[in-house]
């Protein structure tokens, strides 16, 4: 079974909190595949992750540029796994049939957004009656993140 971190955002955006989440993975030289909703959001997650910082970028891809083998990072709307990744990122709402695939697997859902605080709760009841390890992570008012439970 997967581990599955729920980081439930209060203070920064996905944008902010999704590169810093990134690089960490880079760190333990583990590969990620970034699930999200739909192809645009898609495009402007390839965009944010090259433009983000002016000092810095993350290597990373989707189909539309292939090779996914050498993609540290794979951005994608489809349940895949084509780089091997390790960690499996699941934005806006995204869901997946192979969590058992992932080392582990990272939600990240908005405060603002009502729908997807009321989801999370939905799947963290699921998926921890189907046996996964599960921790929650909320981001404390300096932007860090504060582990508040786990099963």
């Amino acid at each position: 079974m997967s581990d599955i971190w729920f980081y439930h955002l209060t203070n920064t955006p996905l944008e902010r909190a999704l590169p810093t989440l990134l690089f960490k993975t880079m760190e333990r030289e583990k590969r990620a595949v970034v699930m999200t909703s739909n192809d645009a959001r898609l495009e402007a997650l390839n965009t944010l992750l090259w433009t983000y910082d002016k000092n810095s970028w993350l290597p990373h891809g989707s189909a539309q540029d292939g090779d996914a083998e050498l993609q540290p990072v794979w951005l994608t709307v489809g349940d895949e796994n084509p780089n091997g990744a390790q960690f499996l990122f699941l934005t806006d709402r995204a869901n997946s049939e192979k969590l058992a695939d992932y080392e582990r697997v990272i939600m990240l859902f908005d405060d603002r957004d009502h729908d997807a605080v009321a989801e999370a709760r939905t799947r963290w009841k699921s998926w921890k009656e189907a046996g996964h390890k599960l921790s929650y992570w909320q981001q404390t008012p300096g932007g860090s993140w504060e582990k508040k439970a786990e099963s």
